[in-house]
């Protein structure tokens, strides 16, 4: 099973090392939006990308993006 939410980047703030991409849930500015904020009424979601690869310019403020989220096997 997964869960699907809909984030939408806040902003992008580049250091010396790397970035930082804040989202934060979407909520009902458009039909689909209403749905998800109706399940995931909050949330926020901060992250650090510390190598110069795709992921680190994959993010743009005011962009909306889903997230899958499934359990990961536990190994230990």
């Amino acid at each position: 099973m997964t869960v699907k939410a809909k984030f939408k980047c806040e902003s992008v703030t580049k250091f010396e090392q790397g970035k930082e991409v804040k989202l934060h849930a979407v909520y009902g500015t458009s039909e689909e939006n209403k749905q998800f904020s109706k399940y995931t009424p909050y949330g926020q979601l901060s992250i650090k990308i510390d190598n110069e690869t795709e992921a680190s310019d994959y993010f743009e403020p005011g962009q909306e993006y889903y997230l899958e989220f499934s359990k990961a096997e536990n190994k230990s």
